[in-house]
């Protein structure tokens, strides 16, 4: 019963978008509320036939159309979920913006003081990149992880080479190719395992 709710939220959402239909729009048509119509799309409920055959005749194609599976479906957010993610993001911009504050503050006590140097703004590259890594593992399951991480070794390794800029070692950036496969060779492998997962089930 839960697959038959999933495919008939996925062949809905795409219908009334295709037919450009708000939730309230629909609703309205089939004489329910939005609400209802949000429950179907998020595969909570299915309706009752008199209101499956309302829908086929008003998207033009048959009840077996509406519950039979046509493409891969994920659970749309809802409203309260949605406004969550981007409570989330905004955190996470401002923890970045957080630690780029207190270096731009750093870097003007030293050069009041008399010793600022510049180094201070590399290294906070990293430490951004590593606070993002982290809420965007705790928070956003990992997406985009892939990048992040490729763009933090690569950071890691001008750092290096500014704190030892004297010595201009240069030939060290020749290490960022294989380390950038490497991530990308690792990430491949985590999702393989998620994909396996998703079959099994």
């Amino acid at each position: 019963m839960d697959e038959l709710k999933i495919i008939f939220a996925s062949n809905l959402i795409k219908l009334r978008t295709a037919a450009g239909l708000t939730q309230a729009e629909l609703g309205e048509k089939l004489h329910y509320s939005d609400k209802s119509v949000s429950k179907w799309e998020r595969g909570e409920s299915v309706p009752d036939a008199y209101v499956l055959k309302c829908m086929a005749e008003l998207f033009g194609v048959s009840v077996d159309y509406l519950i039979s599976s046509h493409d891969q479906w994920e659970k749309p957010q809802s409203p309260g979920e949605e406004t969550e993610s981007y409570s989330r993001l905004f955190i996470t911009l401002a923890c970045i913006a957080g630690i780029w504050t207190l270096t731009v503050a750093e870097f003007v006590v030293a050069w009041l003081l008399g010793y600022a140097h510049w180094i201070g703004f590399v290294a906070a590259v990293p430490v951004s990149l590593i606070t993002w890594l982290v809420l965007n593992s705790i928070w956003f399951k990992g997406k985009h992880n892939m990048y992040i991480v490729g763009a933090l070794v690569l950071c890691i390794l001008a750092l290096i080479y500014f704190v030892l800029l004297e010595y201009n070692f240069w030939q060290m950036f020749i290490i960022a190719i294989p380390a950038e496969v490497v991530v990308y060779l690792s990430f491949q492998i985590g999702n393989k395992r998620i994909k396996r997962k998703k079959k099994s089930k």
